[in-house]
């Protein structure tokens, strides 16, 4: 039986170091305003560790989706299987997969204030304006309540303007990439404006099959389209629509038994995840504040299978030792979120609050249908080999209901405090065809506080403490002990209280932009999940199981720097470092492997 008791584990240690060409250089860094959350301001202003990456900044790296971005970013990093991310992690704290269980989420993910929290492999980033990431609890000031942090993705609005971009990309491997992008406002009506955005990205992977003679078992075959409205109904009222869809045709054939870059698997799988979305924003203006409505849908299909021994008929011969794994998931969501959100506070004009309030409701319906077969056989063994096939199905529906605020007063022209509370609960239903049910519900409530003070107009110097929490759920009992499948069949929500410090400055004229941040965290009831191969014959019998620990901690800093060199050259540097500590936890005697 493992027991963890003051057990530390050294995360992670980042630095990057990179630099952009002339097209994104130039002799001071430009001003980026925060999109993301309740109300546009300037980065410098923000009371959280924040990274910001602009259109030029995606662009001058060449990067296709979200997860390669991720390395710019200190502390954080992601878990994927075979094809796309789709799985985040902040400050060492988030999911890996999503074999079982409930899927909830530490890392809320949001594009155009749609929520992707668990559906990472659709960030695709073209004709993307904007990517934030939030660090630390969040939750206050929008619906999307996040443990370990945010990570909102803006892509490109329609223009008053027509505009358009287009791009060609040929490589190695067989990597074609082609995309457009194009609008602006309709002739007979200058107030409705629109945007649409095709990509195509082809490539056959660096990866051969050496038993199925092929250098495309790993490719990708991704397409992005967005269809954007944005109209100006009057000058109290603007009303903006969104459809997109994200198809990830990916196969997954990455596993080897020699940890080579060339495949033996005679069944590949894919890892495929084809998405729609729908949206709808309403902006209405009255005297002192703003009525908001965010309506979302999206509707999911995954598709997860894989070669689970790795190998083929000569690969293990004298044994038969043949396994194929298969989950088809489908997931829809629906988001309906009211914020009101107060005009700008002003010290002078004796407007001493801003504030924002809002309710938010998140209901998913996810269905997951798993089919397992295999051939496992002993030379020695007269009556074998043995086949054996398994098939199951699940039903999970949940529903979220949260009330946030935020209050910020301006105690000096240079010294603000913002006060943030939220309220949520939850409730889920889950069943599936091995007879296994469960009706969890949770109501939990978070907040935050801060101090922003200002000095010179150019550094910013904040102290705050947050609260955070992610819902708990339940562990499903199959492949579990007999006398075990009773025990711990839930666990509680998990709650993390964030003390941070941060400092945002501009030196030498604005020339160099530089963000630091210490932070403290600690973990109550800490989440931890753990697996095993029940049967040592049978790569697809693993079970899962989420525990509460008594309690964790984080702790560690994060470092940005943002430099104009000359006209020609911008170079930024990231520094990351993140120390972990799991504390008196006890694990299931019956789950060690």
């Amino acid at each position: 039986m493992y027991n963890f008791k003051n057990s530390t584990f050294v995360f992670l240690f980042t630095l990057t170091l990179s630099f952009f060409s002339a097209e994104v250089a130039a002799d001071t860094i430009e001003e980026i305003l925060v999109t993301g959350n309740w109300r546009e301001k300037p980065a410098q202003q923000e009371d959280s560790s924040l990274v910001l990456l602009n259109a030029e900044n995606i662009k001058s790296q060449s990067l296709k989706h979200f997860e390669q971005i991720s390395f710019l970013v200190p502390n954080l990093h992601f878990a994927a299987s075979d094809s796309r991310a789709r799985y985040f992690q902040i400050r060492g704290i988030g999911e890996r997969s999503g074999y079982q269980g409930t899927p909830n989420s530490s890392v809320g993910f949001l594009i155009d204030d749609i929520d992707y929290s668990g559906q990472g492999g659709i960030a695709t980033t073209f004709d993307v304006d904007q990517i934030e990431v939030y660090r630390g609890p969040q939750g206050s000031r929008i619906g999307a309540n996040a443990l370990a942090g945010l990570i909102y993705i803006k892509t490109k609005d329609p223009t008053e303007t027509f505009e358009g971009t287009s791009e060609l990309t040929q490589g190695s491997y067989g990597t074609t990439s082609a995309g457009v992008a194009f609008g602006g406002p309709l002739k007979n009506n200058q107030d409705i404006t629109y945007r649409l955005a095709l990509r195509q990205d082809k490539a056959d992977g660096f990866r051969k099959n050496l038993y199925l003679n092929r250098s495309d078992t790993s490719r990708k075959d991704e397409s992005t389209s967005r269809f954007k409205v944005n109209w100006q109904l009057s000058n109290q009222t603007k009303i903006k629509f969104l459809v997109s869809q994200v198809d990830l045709d990916d196969p997954a054939d990455i596993w080897t038994i020699d940890g080579s870059l060339n495949t033996l698997s005679d069944r590949p799988g894919m890892d495929s995840q084809k998405t729609n979305a729908y949206g709808i924003k309403i902006f209405h203006a009255f005297d002192g504040f703003e009525l908001q409505s965010f309506t979302s849908a999206t509707e999911t299909d995954v598709t997860f299978s894989y070669d689970a021994d790795w190998g083929n008929t000569n690969s293990h011969a004298p044994y038969t030792y043949d396994y194929f794994s298969e989950t088809l998931r489908g997931r829809k969501s629906f988001n309906q979120e009211f914020r009101a959100v107060s005009s700008t506070a002003d010290f002078l004009q004796n407007n001493f609050m801003e504030w924002v309030i809002g309710a938010n409701y998140l209901e998913l319906k996810e269905n997951n249908l798993k089919k397992d077969d295999g051939l496992y056989g002993d030379p020695s063994d007269p009556y074998g080999p043995y086949a054996s096939t398994s098939s199951s199905s699940s039903r999970y529906k949940s529903s979220n209901i949260s009330i946030f605020g935020n209050l910020d007063y301006l105690l000096s022209t240079s010294l603000k405090l913002s006060l943030g509370l939220r309220w949520e609960d939850w409730e889920a239903d889950y069943s599936d065809s091995l007879q296994e049910s469960f009706n969890p519900s949770d109501q939990m409530t978070g907040g935050k506080i801060s101090l922003i003070k200002d000095i010179l107009n150019s550094t910013n110097i904040y102290a705050s403490l947050a609260k955070g929490y992610k819902q708990g759920g339940f562990n499903l009992g199959v492949g579990l002990a007999a006398n075990s499948i009773n025990t711990n069949l839930s666990y509680d929500p998990e709650f993390l209280t964030n003390y941070e410090i941060g400092i945002k400055t501009k030196l030498l004229e604005s020339k160099i932009n530089l963000n630091g941040v210490v932070f403290y965290s600690d973990r109550e009831d800490q989440q931890v999940l753990i697996s095993t191969q029940t049967d040592p014959s049978d790569p697809n019998t693993f079970s899962f199981l989420t525990q509460n620990a008594a309690e964790g901690v984080n702790f560690g800093l994060e470092l940005n720097m943002d430099m104009a060199i000359n006209e020609s050259l911008d170079a930024f540097l990231n520094l990351g470092i993140l120390k972990t500590e799991i504390k008196n936890w006890q694990s299931r005697k019956d789950l060690e492997g």
